[in-house]
């Protein structure tokens, strides 16, 4: 059993039926858990895309249960349900969350750095000592500098770590803003430009 989970596809999805797509996954925060999906569309990368068609990904967005918190096994397994029903062009799976999620972000991508192109975390965290696993990652990470849930500091020791790591973590910090970074960043096109830059090497089989 994995996660109950929702899939935005763009109109053009249904048109162009031999078209492999850029995925982007998204991770909710606390505040979205619990059992029913339309919470999750309340925060981030779901709300922003309310009203749209014409987005350029497939986006994926599990809910996790209340009173629990992102898992890495039930992720992958997700992943793979996801990969069954949507078609993926598996070098443009790309890793976004906020908050909780952002944390999710981090510890996924560290956790299974193969799978993604790129991620984007969001106001979280993640574990200085497995920075070396995202030393390859191309890494976007935002916050609010004056953020009273998650400190700043959290994204802060995970870019140094990856940086001492030989990696490269690019990084917005807003000055004004609080928790909520993630609509500020959400609302930002250049994010999305940003994704198609990054594609995952296809590796030929022996």
């Amino acid at each position: 059993m994995s996660y109950k989970y929702t899939i935005y596809y763009p109109a053009a999805y249904h048109e162009q039926e031999e078209k492999e797509w850029p995925l982007i996954l998204f991770l909710h925060g606390a505040g979205e858990r619990g059992s029913d999906l339309e919470k999750v569309k309340l925060q981030g990368l779901p709300k922003y895309l309310i009203g749209k068609e014409d987005f350029p990904f497939v986006v994926a967005y599990p809910q996790c249960p209340r009173q629990s918190y992102w898992q890495m096994p039930l992720l992958s397994e997700w992943l793979k349900e996801v990969l069954e029903q949507v078609r993926t062009d598996k070098t443009r799976i790309y890793l976004t969350g906020i908050s909780m999620g952002g944390y999710g972000t981090w510890h996924w991508a560290a956790a299974r750095p193969e799978k993604f192109a790129a991620i984007l975390p969001v106001c979280g965290g993640g574990e200085p000592s497995k920075a070396r696993h995202l030393a390859k990652m191309p890494i976007w990470a935002f916050h609010g500098a004056k953020d009273d849930i998650v400190p700043v500091e959290e994204t802060l020791k995970m870019a140094k770590a990856v940086e001492a790591a030989g990696g490269h973590v690019k990084l917005t910090i807003y000055p004004h803003l609080k928790h909520d970074s993630w609509t500020e960043t959400y609302n930002n096109p250049e994010i999305y430009d940003w994704f198609l830059k990054h594609q995952k090497e296809v590796k030929e089989r022996p």
